[in-house]
């Protein structure tokens, strides 16, 4: 922000500072006239600050919405490598409830 900027921008708020004291004032003094031009001025100048205030630049916004799609890519990538580890762990214990059964039935029983 430069300083001519913050300059107008601490004028800004000094401004609706005024009219809002203003604006109680008059309605305190019974003035309805006079009230409502101080909240006429307020208002305009909360319309000025809204229209003048820094608008996000368009390749930045297109910069966040590319990152959020590599998010949303890497997310997904993550839970199909999860699922896939899921599976392979699956896989990996049938193998072994099949060879320990393989194991307890191929080994010759002791009785006595």
């Amino acid at each position: 922000m430069t300083r001519r900027s913050r300059l107008w921008a601490r004028a800004a708020v000094a401004f609706a500072f005024i009219n809002l004291a203003g604006g109680v004032f008059a309605a305190a003094t019974g003035e309805p006239l006079h009230a409502a031009t101080h909240a006429l001025l307020l208002v305009a100048t909360a319309f000025l600050w809204w229209r003048l205030a820094p608008q996000p630049d368009q390749a930045q916004l297109a910069g966040v919405r590319q990152t959020m799609q590599s998010i949303d890519h890497l997310q997904q990538s993550v839970e199909a490598i999860a699922l896939e580890v899921e599976r392979i762990g699956e896989a990996q214990r049938f193998e072994t409830r099949l060879l320990r059964e393989r194991v307890e039935r191929s080994s010759p029983k002791k009785e006595q």
